[in-house]
């Protein structure tokens, strides 16, 4: 049945990029999205259709189908996008404006795009850029989630019967050149230092050891950044490299995990990168906080980069840039991250 079961891909805010990027992936990359269905707003996907015919006059334009069943995919002729609705808006929003609707319409196919995942109805899902703010404003249960990854935890948790607690999750942001798994995603910077404890850092080796070594189909070598500069000088310049993090270091490597650190923060991304001339140290870098870690796989070329969450019972990937408001409806956004976040999943969901 694999074969027969698709990948889903969620529209984001309809206000942003997101809807123009995978009209443009199903454009430029019909064996990448073959078999890919779009859960969202139809009027929204026709829209940026639309769209992308204006900006590439020369191309064969695109056609967009409202399918009742997600396997309906595979019915569909060449240079049609099916949609599964979901989140429908009363119209097509303004682009690059904030709005509730937005929020909301992009929260409920969140919602029902990790539903069908979890039932067995699709393979995966590729979620498109949000904008945390208008997720907010959408108010109900969807203030209560600062981004992708917390909210796809709290509907995996119930739909295994689990809390939230019991089922932690981590993001990995990978590209050709380095992959990074954080510590703490989205909260301040206060509270990510909050979070360096011994527990959390031993629980992201973890995650991080066993589900990069599904990917890998061997043991990851694993790289762990100070939180503070030059990782505490020796207790210099902060305690929690002594106190927290080469405890949990060690408790790892008690379990055969192969873990090593902790290194400067400012020198580990380069040591762990791999180029065509030379091969990285690391498979993957444990960054104590958000921006540590997403800055440098973020500056390598933000293109390539793939979100991942591990440790959901799930397969979730994104590209890992944002809505992109600035530029929403001006035709001139870049589909090469969402492609390499589906090829990311096919990969990962073979």
């Amino acid at each position: 049945m694999s074969n027969v079961v698709p990948f889903l891909i969620t529209m984001g805010d309809a206000a942003g990029i997101g809807p123009e990027i995978i009209a443009k992936a199903f454009a430029d990359a019909p064996s990448d999205t073959a078999g890919c269905v779009v859960v969202g707003d139809v009027a929204v996907l026709r829209r940026a259709a639309a769209l992308v015919a204006t900006v590439r006059p020369g191309q064969l334009p695109l056609s967009v189908a409202e399918l009742t069943h997600p396997g309906d995919a595979y019915a569909l002729p060449p240079r049609c996008i099916g949609v599964w609705p979901a989140g429908n808006l009363p119209a097509p929003p303004t682009y690059g404006q904030i709005s509730a609707d937005s929020g909301r319409a992009a929260g409920e196919c969140i919602l029902a795009a990790a539903g069908a995942v979890l039932s067995g109805l699709a393979r995966g899902m590729v979620t498109a850029p949000i904008n945390k703010e208008a997720l907010a404003a959408a108010g109900g249960p969807f203030a209560n989630f600062p981004g992708h990854t917390e909210m796809l935890q709290a509907r995996a948790a119930s739909f295994t019967g689990k809390t939230i607690a019991e089922l932690p999750v981590r993001m990995m942001l990978a590209s050709p050149e380095l992959r990074t798994v954080l510590v703490s995603i989205h909260v301040s910077l206060r509270e990510a230092i909050e979070a360096v404890r011994f527990d959390a850092v031993l629980e992201t080796l973890r995650i991080t050891h066993a589900a990069l070594g599904l990917i890998l189909g061997r043991p990851p070598l694993l790289g762990v950044a100070g939180l503070n500069p030059h990782a505490g000088e020796g207790g210099l310049f902060g305690s929690e490299e002594i106190e927290q993090i080469a405890p949990a270091i060690a408790a790892a490597k008690a379990e055969g995990i192969l873990a090593s650190g902790p290194f400067a923060p400012d020198t580990v991304f380069m040591r762990a990168r791999t180029t065509a001339e030379h091969p990285g140290e690391f498979d993957v870098v444990v960054a104590m906080y958000h921006d540590q870690g997403l800055i440098p796989v973020k500056y390598l070329g933000m293109e390539q980069g793939v979100n991942v969450t591990l440790g959901l019972p799930l397969l979730r990937t994104s590209p890992d840039h944002g809505t992109a408001f600035d530029i929403a409806g001006s035709g001139r956004a870049d589909a090469a991250s969402l492609l390499a976040a589906i090829r990311m999943a096919r990969t990962l969901g073979r």
